[in-house]
């Protein structure tokens, strides 16, 4: 064999080992797992406490959520309203007062925007930019996190959030409600009692086409979780316990071992 067709017979070896790897290299999952290792979206903040945090979406309403915010009042519970920015417009009354009862406020786009394939970037964050605004314009403080409608996300979504400085919470799965479809006062209150645990994040809505059954579920909920000693958070003050926790073990795991 000449040099030349040495060199081709080389040639063509080194392209068929980079093809046949790039063929099996297993691709990169882009599941849950991915964005949670990552610090890029939370679902949930396991604690050593007896920690929840009740979170409410698509509000304000000027009927139930005064009324869930004298359920949380009574029992002493704080929690997160992912607000609508239309909504935060025509109710700004009731967004200072979420404020004032020491409620934390999150942004939830201006008009319950999803995020699918066709949304483009400069429009998503033209749609959290107005929800910012209507939120700080009603008397609140600058939201610090983001829930996308529905729950769909992707790297557009990542990124939007990144670029608007926010934290992208969802909810534990195990504690989706679906309030919102009226399943029944029974089925939400045995969703949430059933399942609760340290650190979750339950989904309601404080916004219900119909008559609502979340308040009515509250009402059961509520006194029974503080039975069993778990207190109510926002989802922030859950995210800063968790904080607290992770800095003492590792402090703890670097400590030097006393010798025997």
């Amino acid at each position: 064999m000449n040099l030349k067709a040495a060199r081709f017979v080389a040639l063509f070896m080194l392209a068929m080992v980079l093809l046949t790897s790039s063929a099996y290299a297993k691709p990169v999952q882009k599941n849950r797992e991915y964005y949670e290792e990552r610090g890029e979206i939370v679902w949930e903040v396991p604690t050593h406490d007896k920690l929840i945090a009740l979170t409410f979406d698509d509000g304000p309403d000027p009927v139930q959520t005064p009324q869930i915010l004298a359920l949380l009042k009574q029992y002493d519970a704080k929690a997160t309203f992912f607000v609508l920015g239309k909504w935060a417009e025509k109710y700004p009354d009731i967004v200072r007062q979420e404020q004032f009862q020491g409620h934390e406020i999150a942004n939830h786009t201006y008009a319950h925007t999803y995020a699918v394939r066709s949304t483009a970037l400069d429009y998503y964050l033209k749609d959290m930019g107005a929800a910012e605004t209507s939120i700080v314009n009603a008397g609140a403080q600058r939201p610090l996190l983001f829930r996308p409608p529905g729950g769909y996300y992707n790297d557009m979504v990542i990124q939007a959030a990144k670029q608007k400085g926010y934290t992208i919470i969802l909810w534990s799965w195990h504690q989706d409600t679906r309030d919102w479809a009226l399943p029944g006062v029974s089925a939400i209150t045995r969703k949430v009692l059933g399942n609760a645990r340290n650190g979750d994040i339950v989904l309601f809505h404080d916004k219900v086409d119909g008559r609502s059954q979340t308040v009515e579920s509250l009402r059961q909920i509520l006194p029974k979780l503080k039975e069993r000693g778990y207190e109510f958070v926002t989802v922030s003050e859950l995210l800063a316990v968790k904080a607290r926790e992770a800095a003492k073990e590792g402090v703890s795991s670097s400590s030097p071992q006393k010798q025997p």
